[in-house]
């Protein structure tokens, strides 16, 4: 049987590539080829924003009540998609049984909440400084968005990247992961089949060869109005320039570093749990994944043996073929291969393992725990998403918070102490978007996005006012009143 194939869904229609050109999708575990895709072309990219301007002008204008029935009913049918979806899921990202009900199930949950925030969509009037004039402050579409989603979640990052622009009445052109093709155009499927008019969504897929000339190209169009991406603070960096050419607005949601400062009197056990969960969910392959733990002194050697025994228990490997594997492969073997070269880079300057063995097999990486390891090494600087947590010991809460924010990223934290008062100081001492008081670093709330500080984590979210724009009108008094030069003629 030959392999799913993705289209293209340029103006309401699914479509091959203008070229025919495909590529192949790979299973990260085994290398099997599990999907092709149309892989669009400089004409496919400028169909479909050409697509999304014409759309733009009846959408702008459409009812709120048509746009949340459409998301309402988008959410009824992702929720019949169940199978597909998790067939997708785990053939093209290694996804897993634990990960898979963010993706699905909260993606299902989120539909209805932005349909629901649709009716924050409200003006202001207020009075002019002008006696007897009125001001009018609209909040107003942007126009033709550019969102860029990446593989990790690529049910739930999709939906965010497209569903709230579209609810404020946007129009969207989608450039899917070269990853995940199939696992995103789900959510273009389920809004097609939910009546969204041809042109609002439009979904292309490249090659990864092919992938920057592409967003270059869209960057640039003048129809383009503001741009997304969720992914690497690299190539973040790269798209942020080339969108500083044309002065475009971009939101930003790049990597994470996630900390957790455990303090003297906190809940040891429960801690190192939710540490070891939110940093091997998904072998750790998650913006908001645990990477860092500075435990206060007092709590350092209770802490370390629950983690190490947490971490000697969890297996890496193929959950759909071993029921022993907890979590399992990375996205690629390239990313295994560069986490254990930063591991072997913390282990050269004086880190100590404490869990691991820095072996892989393929894309498959066991679970890692590094002690010792400080501020300038790769280890600490860099994100690794990967399954591995390094453990640093502070003698005071002070150096507890500097260590904690001894680096560049900034998407979520999390606190751990019992005492209440505490802990409101020292996580507002915290410099993060987001900061869990005794709970884990994996966490989103409903329409309050985690958002960075800028910084190798970017900025920007994607809530209601994110994608709006706020336009004033003032009408002037019936009443003349004199104007400027015009008072001396």
């Amino acid at each position: 049987m030959a392999p799913p194939f993705t289209p293209l869904y340029i103006d309401g229609e699914f479509r091959p590539a203008s070229t025919g050109a495909t590529f192949d999708v790979h299973n990260p575990t085994t290398g099997d080829v599990v999907g092709t895709a149309a892989a669009a072309t400089a004409e496919d990219c400028t169909a479909a924003v050409q697509a999304a301007a014409r759309a733009f002008k009846s959408w702008e204008h459409s009812q709120p009540t048509q746009r949340r029935d459409i998301l309402l009913r988008a959410a009824d049918i992702l929720a019949q998609k169940r199978e597909a979806a998790w067939a997708a899921f785990r053939e093209e990202t290694a996804g897993t049984e634990d990960w898979f009900p963010f993706n699905l199930d909260w993606s299902t949950e989120q539909l209805r909440v932005i349909a629901s925030a649709i009716s924050t969509l409200k003006g202001e009037t207020s009075l002019s400084v002008i006696p007897g004039g009125r001001v009018l402050t609209q909040r107003r579409a942007i126009g033709v968005v550019l969102s860029q989603v990446p593989w990790n979640a690529p049910l739930a990052l999709t939906l965010r990247a497209t569903a709230v622009p579209i609810a404020c009445g946007n129009t969207v052109v989608l450039k899917t992961s070269e990853v995940s093709p199939r696992s995103q155009t789900i959510i273009v499927e389920c809004l097609a089949e939910a009546g969204l008019p041809a042109g609002v969504l439009n979904c292309i897929h490249t090659t990864r060869e092919d992938s920057a000339a592409r967003v270059s190209e869209l960057i640039a169009d003048p129809d383009v109005r503001k741009i997304n991406f969720t992914g690497s603070d690299t190539v973040g960096r790269l798209i942020a320039k080339e969108a500083a050419k044309y002065l475009k607005p971009v939101v930003l949601e790049l990597g994470g570093k996630a900390p957790v400062v455990v303090l003297d009197d906190a809940d040891v056990p429960r801690a190192a749990r939710a540490i070891a969960s939110s940093a091997l969910l998904y072998s750790g392959q998650i913006c908001m994944s645990t990477e860092r733990v500075i435990v206060q002194r007092g709590a350092a050697d209770a802490l370390t043996k629950e983690l190490v025994s947490i971490f000697s228990r969890i297996k890496a490997g193929d959950p759909n073929l071993d029921r022993a594997a907890h979590i399992g492969a990375m996205i690629a073997q390239r990313s295994a291969e560069n986490a254990v070269n930063m591991l072997q880079d913390a282990l050269d300057k004086g880190a100590k393992l404490l869990v691991g063995d820095l072996q892989r097999q393929g894309a498959i990486l066991q679970p890692h725990l590094v002690a010792d390891v400080k501020p300038g090494m790769r280890l600490w600087d860099n994100e690794t998403f990967a399954p591995m947590v390094v453990l640093a010991v502070a003698e005071t809460v002070d150096e507890a918070v500097d260590l904690a924010n001894e680096s560049d990223y900034s998407l979520t934290a999390a606190l751990w102490t019992r005492d209440l008062y505490k802990a409101f100081d020292v996580a507002g001492r915290m410099r993060c978007g987001t900061n869990n008081i005794n709970g884990p670093t994996v966490h989103v709330e409903a329409m309050r996005e985690n958002g960075g500080l800028g910084g190798s984590t970017g900025y920007g979210v994607f809530m209601v006012d994110d994608w709006t724009q706020q336009r004033m009108i003032v009408l002037h008094p019936e009443q003349e009143y004199p104007y400027p030069i015009m008072q001396r003629l």
